[in-house]
C-alpha cells in the first residue's frame, strides 16, 4: 500500500501554496497561454473551465465546463478521462456547447477503440440560457461567447436565504407567528460569485451584465498594445485591452483575472504595462495570471 501512494502521488493534484491564487474569496489554480493551454481549476469546487493539455492539478476536477473546442482548450481530454478512471476516481461530467456535442462523443469513441478501454463520462449539451445544478445551492449557467467556432462563457451562482422583505423589522414572535400559519418566512436568491468569458470579443461583456457583476471575473485579454491591433484581435475573436480601458466604468467586480495572454510579451513587460495603462479603480482589481515557465 505504501509503494502504491508513493506511485500515483505525481498524479494527484498539487497544493503549491505559493502558486494558488486566493480571488475574491476564490482559490484558483491556472494556466493559461494564447494558442498553446489553457486549464482554470476552482479546487474548492472541484470545477475545471477547459482541459489545455490535462494538466496534474486539473485530475481532481469532477466537472468540466467546455468553452470550446480548440484543442489548446480541449486537447487533454483523453488525459484526464483515463487518468481519473486509473485511479478509480468517479467518471467525470463534461459541459459542452451544444454544436460540438456529436463531434465530442466521437473522439472520446476513437481514443476508446485506440486504448481499449472505457473512459467513462458523463457529456452534457450546453446551449446559451441553460443551467446545470452543480449541489450546494450552486448553478452553472451558460452564456454565448463570441469566437471563430461555437463558444460558451460561464457563470457560478450561489444561493442564498433572507428575510421576507416584509418581514425585516417584524418582532421574532410575528416571524414565529407567520411561520405557524404555513407561510414562508424566507425567500432564496441567488448572486453570481464567478464569471468566465472563455474566448471571445469584447462584445460578450456587452451583452453578458453578469460578467461585470459578478465577485469574480475571469476574462481573457490577449493583446495589450499595438503589436497586435484591435481590429486584428477582433477579427481571431479575442480581447484587446484598449478595448477594457474604454468599458473600465463597467466593471463592479471584487476581483478580475486576466487570462489567455499572448506569448510574445513576457510576464513583467505585461504586467509593466498593465500598470501604465490601466486605470487606478480598475488596476487595483486585476490580477495578470502567471504564465508558466516553459513559455520562452
Amino acid at each position: 500500500m505504501i509503494g502504491m501512494v508513493f506511485t500515483w502521488a505525481p498524479y494527484l493534484p498539487r497544493r503549491y501554496a505559493a502558486s494558488m491564487l486566493q480571488l475574491a474569496g476564490t482559490s484558483v489554480d491556472a494556466i493559461s497561454v494564447a494558442g498553446m493551454e489553457t486549464c482554470i481549476v476552482l479546487p474548492s469546487l472541484k470545477l475545471a473551465f477547459d482541459i489545455g493539455r490535462g494538466p496534474k492539478f486539473a485530475v481532481a476536477c469532477s466537472t468540466v465546463l467546455f468553452t470550446h473546442a480548440h484543442i489548446d482548450h480541449m486537447g487533454g481530454l483523453a488525459h484526464h478521462v483515463a487518468t481519473r478512471s486509473l485511479l478509480h476516481m468517479k467518471p467525470p461530467t463534461y459541459v459542452v456547447p451544444a454544436e460540438v456535442e456529436d463531434a465530442f462523443h466521437n473522439l472520446l469513441d476513437a481514443f476508446r477503440q485506440l486504448d481499449g478501454s472505457e473512459l467513462p463520462c458523463r457529456v452534457i449539451p450546453a446551449n446559451p440560457g441553460d443551467a446545470i445544478p452543480l449541489g450546494k445551492g450552486r448553478t452553472v449557467r451558460a452564456f454565448r461567447a463570441v469566437h471563430v467556432v461555437p463558444a460558451l462563457g460561464y457563470s457560478i451562482w450561489q444561493e442564498h436565504h433572507r428575510l421576507r422583505p416584509d418581514l425585516v423589522g417584524q418582532s421574532g414572535e410575528n416571524i414565529r407567528d407567520a411561520r405557524a400559519r404555513g407561510e414562508q418566512v424566507s425567500e432564496t436568491f441567488a448572486t453570481p460569485i464567478v464569471a468566465f468569458t472563455g474566448d471571445s470579443c469584447i462584445d460578450v461583456l456587452d451583452r453578458e451584465p453578469v460578467l461585470c457583476q459578478a465577485k469574480l471575473l475571469m476574462m481573457e485579454v490577449s493583446f495589450l498594445d499595438d503589436r497586435v491591433p484591435v481590429a486584428a484581435a477582433r477579427k481571431n475573436g479575442h480581447i484587446h485591452l484598449d478595448e477594457v480601458i474604454a468599458r473600465a466604468d463597467l466593471f463592479e467586480n471584487e476581483a478580475i483575472l486576466f487570462t489567455h495572454l499572448s506569448a510574445r510579451y513576457r510576464q513583467a513587460e505585461a504586467q509593466a504595462i498593465l500598470d501604465r495603462r490601466l486605470p487606478e479603480h480598475l488596476k487595483r482589481r486585476v490580477t495578470l495570471l502567471p504564465r508558466p515557465s516553459w513559455v520562452a
